[in-house]
Order: structure tokens, then sequence, then C-alpha cells
């Protein structure tokens, strides 16, 4: 099996969702270099652009349209800027540290891209002849794969914001409709001109084959499933488990608590996650994983945003999360014990006198000694005290929320507000 290659400051970094439509008022490339210091100094690493290409017309969805129903592969949307505006953005994005990923959509098209006209055999055809999309989305029409054309054009077109923009990789929507041999084609040749990052919006386990990173709804439902009290702290051992088993061990996988479609279409994380929200943000960022956050996060955003109009964040200048997520993206990015999908990271769940609530684990670089100890009561019960009977725990500790100093060798115990979390690095 072809093997490639990730590239080499992947397993520590950290992503961040830009919806620039509703990011600013102006909605422009040129209004979001401004946001590029503050993001900067909160710790993000990677800055994932939803689709910057042109939105078709027609069967548009709303006043604005779906950003992956796209009229062109090598356009930006006039709405955002020009392509000149995009790679002023991607070089202020270099300078300040960044790494930029943009947004790609292969199993799909609008109704009016302009290969509907140049080469309407790239697509699939119903029954009756007519363009069509077999999931129901309406306002898009689905690419044919078996056309070893399509997979030339399409190839050559991702390669435009690699040579033109400098981008430093793809995030794939719904990349396990595509066909894995294009995923195999397209990275040999994209690599070949620059290294690159590749995450694909998918859990199938297959195209790891390909991939750095791949999505997680299965731990993102079962958080759910856990606020709503329909699965307990097993049903979480069961999933992350299954992670562990099945995928493989340098396989990097994105948690989130949330991002635009479960924002938009499900609702916010605190819609769907409540006051448990912020400790399994905790977990996401510190877990065998790469964080994934939401525009808006920091703020934090509690709404929904319209997904097919101009629905601006409503900023108010605080920011109230800036710090904690700067505190837990600086850990990740410098502790060698929270590297994700290295093998000489390991993992411990620590066992308590109150396992049926309380969330605990360690995870140690086996080469450099480092220690991170996560401690997470997921409940609304106060406890005075909890116990750590692991034999795995021993010395000192600092809480990197509150720098206090913890020697954990004989007195292994912790004062649990509801909800709250304990992060420590040895």
């Amino acid at each position: 099996m072809e093997q490639f290659t990730i590239v080499e400051w992947a397993n520590n970094t950290n992503i961040y969702e830009v919806n620039l439509r509703q990011y600013t008022q102006e909605g422009t490339f040129n209004a979001f270099i401004k946001e590029l210091p503050r993001l900067r100094h909160m710790g993000v690493e990677i800055l994932w652009f939803m689709p910057v290409t042109p939105i078709s017309l027609d069967k548009r969805l709303g006043t604005l349209g779906s950003y992956y129903a796209c009229s062109s592969y090598v356009q930006t949307n006039p709405e955002y800027g020009s392509i000149s505006d995009f790679k002023n953005l991607v070089a202020a994005a270099h300078e300040l540290g960044f790494k930029v990923l943009i947004d790609w959509v292969a199993n799909h098209t609008g109704w009016d891209h302009e290969w509907t006209r140049d080469h309407p055999d790239f697509y699939r055809r119903n029954l009756e002849g007519h363009f069509f999309d077999a999931h129901g989305w309406n306002d898009v029409i689905d690419l044919n794969y078996d056309n070893e054309e399509l997979h030339t054009k399409m190839i050559s077109s991702m390669e435009f914001w690699v040579t033109e923009c400098g981008i430093d990789g793809f995030r794939c929507d719904m990349a396990m409709l595509v066909p894995l041999d294009f995923w195999k084609t397209a990275r040999r040749q994209l690599d070949s001109i620059k290294k690159l990052f590749w995450l694909a919006e998918c859990e199938d386990i297959h195209y790891h084959e390909v991939f750095d990173a791949t999505y997680t709804w299965k731990w993102l439902h079962k958080m759910e499933a856990y606020y709503r009290k329909e699965t307990d702290i097993a049903g979480l051992d069961e999933v992350l488990k299954f992670y562990d088993s099945m995928f493989p061990p340098t396989a990097l996988r994105a948690f989130f608590t949330t991002n635009h479609d479960e924002n938009s279409h499900s609702g916010s994380e605190y819609e769907r996650l409540g006051v448990s929200a912020e400790a399994f943000a905790v977990l996401c960022c510190t877990w065998n994983a790469l964080p994934l956050i939401y525009s808006g996060q920091e703020l934090p955003n509690k709404k929904r945003l319209k997904f097919f109009d101009k629905d601006f964040i409503e900023w108010n200048g605080e920011f109230a999360l800036h710090d904690f997520f700067k505190i837990l993206l600086s850990l990740r990015k410098n502790n060698p014990a929270l590297k994700a999908g290295d093998e000489q990271v390991a993992t411990y769940r620590l066992h308590t006198d109150a396992n049926h609530f309380v969330f605990s684990f360690l995870r140690r670089n086996k080469q450099t000694g480092n220690e991170v100890l996560v401690v997470i009561n997921l409940s609304e019960i106060k406890r005075p005290l909890v116990h750590i009977t692991d034999g795995e725990l021993t010395g000192n500790y600092t809480n990197v929320f509150t720098n206090a100093v913890k020697d954990f060798t004989s007195e292994k115990h912790f004062a649990l507000q509801p909800w709250e979390y304990q992060v420590y690095a040895k």
C-alpha cells in the first residue's frame, strides 16, 4: 500500500474554521486580515477557510447561497474579494506563522458551474438524462469520476491554489463520496509541488490511506448523548477505544464540539451540550487528537448562524474564552505529551472513586518523560474529594490554568465543582 508522510508540523497543531461570510460586517478577505493578530495570540495554528469559490445562481438557496455550490473552481467569490486579495491574506497569515487550508468540494458543483457548459460529460445523469444529486441537496449536482478527464481537470484546479496562492493544504468536503483512487492521485501530484496537509470530512478508516486527519462524528454524537443522559462514561470510553483500536496509530483525528454544519443545522454547542460545552472542549483539546475550533467559539457565540444568508457573528470585543483556548492550544503546541498520532505518546485512563461521573486521564511522552494530567467532572455533582486510585500518577504537577503546584505522590485527590475541569503539566 502506498504510504504518504505527514507534514512535520501537523502532530501538535490545531485547526480554526473561518466562516468568512459571517466573521465580519464586510465578510471579505481584507476585513479578516485584521483578525489575524488576535487569533495568533490565541494560539491558532491552521486557518481553514470554508469555500472561497464563487457560488452558483441557479437553484441558489437563501439570498447568498451555499458556499458548497460553486460555479468555478479557480475563481474567488466576488463578495469576499479578488484572487489578489486572497493571496494577500495568505501572505499575511504566513508572515504571522499560520498555515492555510481551503475547503475543497470535489463531489459536486452548483447547477451553473462553468463545467456544465464546457464539460457536461463531467456530470452524472439520471434516467431522464438530466444532471442530479444523489443525496437530496437540491442546489448541487454530482460529478462523474468514471470520467478520467475529470480527474485531470480537478487536480489542475487544486494545483492553482497551491502554486498561485501558496496554500498549505485542503479540507476535503464529504471526502468519502469521492473515489479513494482519485485522492491518491491528487495527493501524489500535489505533494510533489509542495508538501501539504490533508483533512478529510469523513470517518472512513480506509481514507487514512491518503488523508492525514479525519472527522470524529461518532465522538461528537456520543458527547451530545452523554449530556442528554442517553449514555454514560462507559459510552464515551467505548468510542475512544474504538478509535484507538480500529484506526492506524499515526492517524490524526479532528475532535470538535461544533463546526459550521453543526452550528447552523443542529444548534450551537450550548444548545447541544449546554453547561458541559466547556468541559468537553477541554477534552477535545487534550486527547489524542487535533482540536478543531469554529469561528466565534472564543466569544463564545451561542446562536445558530444562518447558512444561506448574512448573519454576522455578534462580536462584543470581550472574547471571554480567548485565554481559555490560548492556554489549551499553547499546551498542545509546546508539551510533547500532547502530540497526536505519535507512537511515543501513551494515553492512560485513570480510575477514581467516582468513575461514574469523573473522566480522568494521563498522557505521557515515553521518549521525553513529559506528562499531562486531565481531570473533568462530567456531571452537576459537587464533590469535595475525588481520589485517583492508579499508581501511574506521581510527582509534582502544575495546574495550567492557575499555576498552582500539586504533589500527587501520596495525595491523589481533587475537589471538583459541577462540570469543573483541571489540567496539569508535569
